[in-house]
């Protein structure tokens, strides 16, 4: 997969199929538009491109309201990565950006950039200035330019569509089997380890204390979890809290993790986190001892469902 990160300097010589969105989760309808996108040009001999935007668009025209995203842009290009896609266009979306009329992306980006053959867009899609673009104007569009299009259904899981918002609203209410479910690979968090207090060590729990790379990334509950990440190139598995630390009065939320069987110095390294699975929710304990001692059934449990998750 190409990248590119100007639409404006782009030109392609060879005819393409198109697709275009934030993609936030490259969830699984997500992954049906491209996966539609990625067979149709291959069988047309054309390449597939997939323009997308970042800063996300709600991140400029509405600074005042703060927005939670599934995955920072770095995921989001590893994620695509996997997709097969030919090429994509990382497109800075700012308020210069956000005045092209419908009309003029089409013509100008679409047509003449691009080289478009067929676009596929999902059920929702509206695009141009004010998201004044229906799909009742792309096909006017497509007939007067000559390229063909294709509406992606809505995909569903139970008679329940897919949704960024929908997957924001389980991961925010622990629920990570269906968050799971509905993105289609385990949610991440990725960040650079930080100096803790050093207090889990002292009860025989030393934890990684995680800072998230990018200030907009959604945290998922408070409350601890299973997880896993590769370390020194090695699938190590752990658990997690995430919360205030309220038996020992903590004032900001942390990310800590305690890995299993590991104990080498991660200071200062990148690291990613998946989310396994939801433990219980984050609460205050009169004593140390007693964190302690749901530490250790924290453990228990989680070691159980390692144990049942490598052997299904």
């Amino acid at each position: 997969m190409k990248i590119y990160n100007d639409v404006f300097k782009f030109r392609s010589q060879q005819k393409t199929f198109v697709t275009i969105g934030t993609f936030d989760g490259v969830h699984l309808g997500h992954q049906k538009v491209i996966q539609n996108l990625v067979i149709g040009a291959k069988n047309a001999n054309s390449k597939s491109v997939l323009l997308t935007f970042f800063p996300h668009p709600r991140m400029i025209l509405k600074k005042g309201n703060s927005i939670e995203l599934l995955n920072t842009l770095e995921e989001r290009i590893k994620l695509l990565e996997q997709t097969g896609l030919d090429i994509l266009i990382i497109q800075e979306f700012n308020f210069q950006f956000s005045e092209i009329s419908a009309y003029n992306f089409v013509k100008n980006i679409l047509v003449e950039n691009l080289n478009i053959l067929k676009l596929v867009v999902g059920y929702d899609h509206q695009f141009g200035k004010n998201r004044e673009g229906s799909f009742e104007q792309l096909k006017d569009y497509s007939s007067e330019f000559g390229f063909k299009l294709e509406k992606i259904i809505q995909k569903e899981i139970k008679e329940i569509a897919i949704s960024s918002t929908k997957i924001r609203t389980a991961l925010k209410s622990g629920k990570i089997k269906l968050a799971t479910k509905y993105l289609g690979y385990n949610y991440t968090l990725t960040g650079t380890v930080v100096q803790g207090k050093n207090l889990g060590e002292k009860i025989g729990f030393p934890t990684a204390n995680l800072k998230l790379t990018e200030t907009y990334k959604l945290i998922p509950k408070t409350g601890a979890y299973i997880v896993k990440s590769v370390l020194k190139n090695i699938t190590t598995y752990g658990m997690m809290n995430i919360g205030y630390r309220p038996t020992v009065n903590g004032q900001n939320q942390t990310i800590e993790i305690h890995f299993f069987d590991f104990c080498d110095n991660l200071y200062n390294e990148k690291i990613q986190i998946c989310i396994l699975n939801h433990l219980r929710d984050e609460r205050k304990f009169d004593t140390i001892e007693n964190l302690k001692s749901q530490l250790i059934k924290d453990k228990k449990k989680s070691l159980k469902f390692i144990k049942l998750l490598q052997t299904t």
